[in-house]
């Protein structure tokens, strides 16, 4: 039986789609191992940070039985509110590109590049920056190759291969984003 969602996939495997701000940074060559790694720490904790500020708990129904049941759920709500907050003067005070449809994954990325700035050729390579969340300052920087890249402005990228953790992390990132998807096209009232 359908359930209203279909699964979200690029080069065959589960990826994450969303309406993300979304960069091409070009770079000449190879670029040094150095920088390939401090680049696969920095995403590390980027998605430590976008894993840790996921709202896991919110469509569940609050335990009426503990003590501090209600104070957790205020409390929570607050810090989310805060951190929405936070996350709108640093998308205001730092300029980011136009959010645009995006799907990504451990393998690559798709996306519809803007009308503002060269689009990227095919064969260039670089990184696609991805900025997950609007509290989040750094974007999530990838680096790979154009593989596709149309006149109607639909960009391809082959990514080179990630560092393990961070390839763990963001397929359990997509996986949580893909099951609460589900969830949601089950129950629609609980959203």
């Amino acid at each position: 039986m359908y359930e209203g969602i279909d699964t979200i996939v690029l080069y065959e495997e589960l990826a994450w789609e969303d309406l993300l701000p979304v960069a091409w940074v070009s770079v000449p060559g190879t670029p040094e191992p150095a920088l390939l790694v401090h680049q696969a720490e920095r995403n590390l904790r980027l998605l430590q940070a976008a894993s840790a500020l996921e709202e896991y708990g919110q469509h569940e129904k609050p335990d009426e039985n503990a003590p501090y049941a209600a104070d957790i759920m205020r409390l929570d709500f607050k810090l989310n509110l805060l951190l929405d907050l936070v996350g709108q003067i640093l998308a205001a005070n730092q300029p980011r590109p136009s959010p645009v449809p995006v799907r990504f994954n451990t393998k690559g990325a798709v996306w519809r590049a803007g009308s503002a700035g060269a689009r990227p050729r095919a064969g260039e390579q670089g990184f696609v920056e991805i900025h997950l969340r609007d509290c989040l300052v750094q974007p999530l920087g990838l680096y790979g190759q154009v593989i596709d890249s149309g006149a109607d402005g639909r960009v391809k990228v082959r990514f080179a291969p990630l560092a393990e953790t961070v390839s763990d992390l963001l397929e359990k990132l997509a996986f949580r984003r893909h099951r609460r998807q589900v969830a949601d096209a089950r129950n629609p009232r609980r959203s």
